[in-house]
C-alpha cells in the first residue's frame, strides 16, 4: 500500500515573495495549472493525506506558494491557478509577478507538473502558460486530470485536443493520464518525480 505515496509529508510555508522560500538548497517540484484544475488535490493523493493541501470547490483559492516537505528530501510547491480573478486586475498582475520571480534563474526547480482539466478542452490561458513554460529551458510534463470521469470515446480525444490547441510539438512532452481515485496513475507519477528529483541531486 505504502509504494503507491510518498512515505512522508508536512506543509513547511506558503510564501507571496520568492526571498521568502524556504533557504535550503532542496529541490523542487511546481505544481501549475487553472484555478480548480485539481492541484491541491493530486497533491493530496500523492501524499496519501486528504487534508495536506487545502482544496475548495471555489476557484482562485491558492494565492500564494505553499511549500510541502516531502520525505525530507525535496519540495512539492502548490502554485495559484490561473485564469480566474476575484479582483481580476490586481490579481493578474501579482500572479505574474509571483510567477515570474520564481521561475527565474531557479536552480531548485527539478520538474513542472502543469496540470489541465482531461474534460475540456485546452483554453486560452492554458496555452499561454503553455507557450510560457516553452519559454525557459525546465523540464515540465503534461498531467491531465479527473480522468476517471471520462469514458473512453473522452479519452480517445485528449491527444487530438492537445494538438489542436498546442501544436504537434506538445507529443515530445511526457503525457500522464491521472486520476485521485486511480492509484496506478498516482504510483506512476510519483514515481517520475522521484526518478527526475533523483537525477538532479
Amino acid at each position: 500500500m505504502d509504494q503507491f505515496y510518498f512515505k512522508k509529508a508536512s506543509f513547511v510555508k506558503s510564501v507571496a515573495d520568492i526571498k521568502d522560500a524556504p533557504l535550503d538548497n532542496l529541490k523542487e517540484v511546481l505544481f501549475v495549472g487553472k484555478s480548480n484544475v485539481g492541484k491541491s488535490s493530486l497533491i493530496n493523493a500523492l501524499t496519501n493525506m486528504k487534508k495536506l493541501a487545502f482544496t475548495s470547490s471555489n476557484p482562485g483559492h491558492t494565492k500564494l506558494l505553499n511549500y510541502f516537505l516531502i520525505d525530507n528530501m525535496f519540495y512539492l510547491v502548490d502554485c495559484p491557478g490561473y485564469g480566474y480573478s476575484s479582483k481580476r486586475d490586481y490579481d493578474y498582475e501579482f500572479y505574474g509577478k509571483l510567477v515570474e520571480n520564481y521561475f527565474k534563474d531557479n536552480k531548485k526547480l527539478s520538474l513542472i507538473i502543469f496540470l489541465l482539466d482531461s474534460r475540456h478542452e485546452p483554453t486560452n490561458d492554458d496555452l499561454d502558460f503553455y507557450q510560457f513554460l516553452l519559454s525557459y529551458n525546465y523540464h515540465f510534463v503534461i498531467c491531465m486530470t479527473k480522468c476517471d470521469k471520462l469514458n473512453m470515446s473522452m479519452k480517445s480525444k485528449i491527444t487530438k485536443n492537445l494538438k489542436y490547441k498546442f501544436g504537434d510539438a506538445v507529443l515530445n512532452n511526457k503525457i500522464f493520464l491521472c486520476s485521485t481515485n486511480d492509484k496506478q496513475s498516482i504510483l506512476l507519477l510519483k514515481n517520475y518525480i522521484e526518478t527526475c528529483v533523483k537525477e538532479e541531486n
